[in-house]
């Protein structure tokens, strides 16, 4: 089958312009279409024309033989012209009609405006815009987050009088992954951490022949701060993140919306069965750490200091008392609400884009965990204040 080949339009009149001098004034005889592609042509022919001298007073663009007109011609003549006058050679626009004389209005008013300056205020007044600026996020932050918490506690409340609408088996399925699959890990980081922690106590306290007392030193920290931190921390980059990833796929695919049109409630569904789920969890993760990070420390005790393993668990014995270790779990339940909260919240904060869900996510680990060492320190404050 034979193609047919569309021809150009060969009579379409391209744009050109011829000179005249008249005494001291030189006219330039505009004609042809000036629009966008048969400007290309006469571009460098003009601003060569502009930077060539010139031996007359005045120069005079003839519009009158010009067809097609837009502003792409227009702006092309208002360059020449300016460049004209910047080299002291007066420069004009005559019998051009009313459309051509609005375009030569429009383009002019703004093309050789002077631009506006705003002026740049002084550092000290950027710092406070940033700092306050800072606090209206943050005050935000923590109204949003108050106001997730009371919503979550009214579905606690209607789920501790009406046991059914708690969903056992996306309990028991979240319990799993939050606290069983993550039990591996937490008994690495912690026995590895409480190798460390004994090691490094054992040679500074061998300087004042006080070595003996490193576990002491390993008891006491791991069981008051650094078993349930360390857990807390690792559940809330672990589970926390993944319950930000899972809800806002959910958001994402719109079937948040789907289960409010059919009639339940996605903090029945979503929420409430994560939040407690982290709740039984993270204590008996802490209670594991715990353990480990003591079994982590005897294991130095026993290599490096020579020790008895006996000797090593009446010394830990002698120094643990009860709110030694209470102390401790007492802070789990109320990280891992922590945890879950900002979990699930940043997850329905995400909207209909996939970058949102990894920045909610990034997110929801950064605040979980600068909110778990906040509470732990005001654990600490407390329990210190009341001679605990």
């Amino acid at each position: 089958m034979a193609k047919t080949a569309i021809a150009p339009d060969l009579e379409a009149p391209k744009a050109s312009y011829r000179t005249e001098v008249r005494g001291r004034e030189l006219r330039v005889m505009l004609s042809g279409d000036w629009v966008v592609a048969p400007v290309l042509s006469v571009d460098d022919e003009l601003r060569a024309f502009a930077e060539a001298s010139h031996d007359a007073d005045e120069i005079v663009f003839d519009m009158s033989g010009v067809g097609r007109f837009d502003t792409a011609g227009t702006w092309v003549l208002e360059r020449t012209a300016a460049q004209l006058m910047a080299r002291g050679i007066k420069a004009r626009f005559d019998k051009a009609n009313e459309a051509q004389q609005t375009l030569f209005d429009k383009v002019g008013e703004g093309a050789y405006a002077d631009p506006v300056r705003i002026p740049d205020e002084p550092l000290v007044v950027q710092i406070l815009a940033r700092i306050g600026a800072a606090v209206l996020v943050l005050a935000d932050g923590a109204r949003d987050g108050l106001g997730f918490f009371g919503t979550v506690v009214a579905a606690l409340g209607r789920t501790i009088r009406h046991p059914s609408r708690l969903r056992v088996v996306s309990l028991i399925s979240h319990m799993e992954r939050a606290g069983f699959d993550a039990l591996p890990l937490v008994c690495l980081l912690t026995f590895l951490i409480g190798a460390v922690v004994a090691q490094q106590g054992a040679s500074q306290l061998a300087r004042f022949g006080a070595d003996v007392f490193t576990v002491n030193l390993v008891a006491i920290i791991f069981l008051r701060e650094v078993g349930i931190l360390l857990t807390a921390i690792i559940v809330a980059g672990r589970s926390g993140s993944a319950f930000t990833a899972e809800i806002g796929a959910m958001k994402m695919r719109e079937e948040i919306d789907a289960m409010r049109t059919l009639g339940l409630d996605p903090m029945d569904m979503l929420v409430v069965p994560r939040v407690l789920a982290l709740m039984i969890m993270l204590p008996l993760l802490t209670f594991i750490g715990d353990i480990m990070g003591l079994i982590g420390g005897g294991v130095v005790a026993v290599t490096q200091l020579h020790m008895s393993p006996g000797v090593y668990i009446e010394r830990a014995n002698s120094a643990i008392v009860f709110w030694t270790f209470g102390v401790g779990i007492l802070k789990a339940p109320f990280m891992a609400l922590v945890i879950g909260l900002i979990g699930c919240q940043s997850g329905l904060e995400v909207t209909g884009s996939a970058e949102s869900v990894g920045s909610q996510t990034t997110r929801s680990v950064v605040r979980s965990i600068f909110l778990v060492i906040v509470l732990d320190a005001l654990f600490a404050m407390f329990f210190t204040a009341v001679g605990i």
